[in-house]
């Protein structure tokens, strides 16, 4: 008797000291620096509870905050119902969602969040019976203090791949500038009042372009044991992709890899989240439509708009869940947005850098050579050889894990410098649909495998 006495008291400190170091890896794991949101009753915000389910937490849907957004600089928007709708690339029994208050000035007070299946046909209408509440350490409302953001506890909706999700907050007084990503190809949707919970759709009124506070969306389940994220400018972006129909070479990059699986070839179950950001480069802040001085963050610290790629790894890439794999195509703005002369060594200085990043953390790397652009604006011969440099470099295999030659799929077999007409958009720098598609049809799924490489 006294023999098993003791065994059941061993048993009980194995399970106390276990269930202390899975708390203490989680607190740890969650802190990225960033600041955190506070309850509305002012009690801190600690994180989500885990589920009682099974699975991996995975990114099926993630954006990078762009910038302020213009007119909101005051009053953000107080008393309106912002109802984002994003499209999930992987599919889950539980979900949360990460708002953003990164170029706010003040608190951020959100009293009520919501997030539903849409109904489809691109409205606002939530699909039957999918309604549920969002809460913040338990309760309905969050503080999220001026550079900060706040990670919602998961909820137990069933999630499909491939599916439209409505994300709707109300923010009850002033609150800005919006912290924003402003080419969404998305139409999401504004109401007046507290609707967070409205199923109908039906004062949803106002269209917008726009996606707000809203960062990520991730899963929880078995359908994906890890995330891929891919950095990017406005070509990641899918600026001239057709709206609403998620045609962004990320999207169909999702499609195939989900197709592979189900086909039965040996890849790693990934989901794909994109973080491109239009205007971005490798080494410089700004670009784009929001140029301008960074907000202020907690702390004092400067957060510029269109933060660069190197600027913006931790926050956009590392700090994703369950990432595995990062896929970089960066650095055609480096060469068009220099006023002078881009120096091809330090772009890909900077993109090694981004490299070393990723391989601190285990990851591998696969990096896109950069597509053609004569015809556009921006265009010279002169940034042409800056181009083909910064291509050859990557080619040799001295910058990423594995490469995807972008500049060989699209380019024109007969004037090489252009893109081929049938992949241009129109710009001669941005991709057609068509374009995008032969870009996600042209990945080799495989590279996705595996660890970082310890030294390059």
């Amino acid at each position: 008797m006294a023999e098993r006495h003791g065994y059941a008291v061993l048993s009980a400190l194995v399970a106390l000291v276990v269930a202390l170091s899975g708390a203490i890896y989680v607190a740890v794991a969650a802190d990225d620096g960033t600041p955190r949101g506070t309850l509305v009753d002012g009690r801190p915000l600690h994180g989500s509870a885990a589920p009682a389910s099974t699975g991996t937490w995975v990114g099926a849907w993630a954006t990078a905050p762009v910038g302020g957004e213009p007119g909101t600089e005051v009053s953000g928007l107080a008393g309106r119902s912002v109802r984002n709708v994003v499209h999930a690339s992987t599919g889950g029994t539980s979900a949360r969602v990460t708002l953003s208050n990164l170029y706010g000035r003040s608190p951020l007070t959100l009293s009520h969040a919501s997030l539903a299946l849409s109904a489809g046909g691109g409205s606002a209408a939530a699909a039957a019976g999918t309604m549920r509440r969002l809460t913040f350490d338990g309760g309905a409302g969050v503080v999220v203090p001026a550079g900060g953001q706040a990670v919602s506890d998961a909820v137990a909706l069933s999630i499909p791949h491939g599916a439209d999700v409505l994300v709707t907050t109300y923010s009850p007084t002033p609150s800005g500038p919006v912290t924003y990503h402003p080419h969404a190809r998305q139409t999401s949707y504004l109401a007046t009042g507290d609707r967070t919970e409205d199923a109908t759709g039906a004062p949803y009124t106002e269209q917008t372009p726009y996606w707000r506070y809203l960062t990520a969306l991730d899963v929880l389940g078995d359908e994906a044991a890890g995330t891929v994220v891919v950095l990017g400018d406005s070509i990641t972006d899918g600026i001239t992709s057709t709206a609403g129909a998620n045609r962004r070479w990320p999207d169909v990059l999702a499609g195939r890899l989900r197709s592979a699986l189900r086909s039965g070839e040996q890849l790693p179950r990934y989901s794909v989240v994109n973080e491109g950001i239009s205007g971005n480069q490798v080494l410089a802040d700004g670009g784009g439509s929001h140029r301008g001085p960074g907000r202020a963050r907690a702390g004092g610290s400067p957060v510029a708009e269109n933060q660069s790629g190197q600027g913006r790894f931790g926050r956009d890439v590392l700090a994703r869940p369950g990432v595995r794999a990062v896929v970089v195509d960066l650095g055609v703005n480096d060469i068009l947005r220099n006023p002078r002369l881009a120096d091809p060594a330090r772009i890909v200085g900077g993109l090694r850098a981004l490299v070393r990043q990723a391989h601190g953390r285990g990851l591998k790397v696969v990096g896109a050579t950069l597509m053609p652009f004569e015809g556009h604006r921006g265009y010279s011969a002169e940034r042409e050889a800056v181009r083909r440099r910064i291509n050859a470099e990557i080619r040799a295999g001295g910058v990423y894990d594995a490469v995807v030659d972008f500049d060989q799929a699209l380019k024109d077999p007969y004037d090489p410098r252009r893109l081929r007409p049938e992949y241009d958009s129109g710009d001669h720098l941005h991709p057609s649909d068509l374009g995008y598609r032969t870009m996600a049809e042209v990945f080799d799924l495989r590279t996705l495998d595996g660890a970082g490489q310890a030294q390059l």
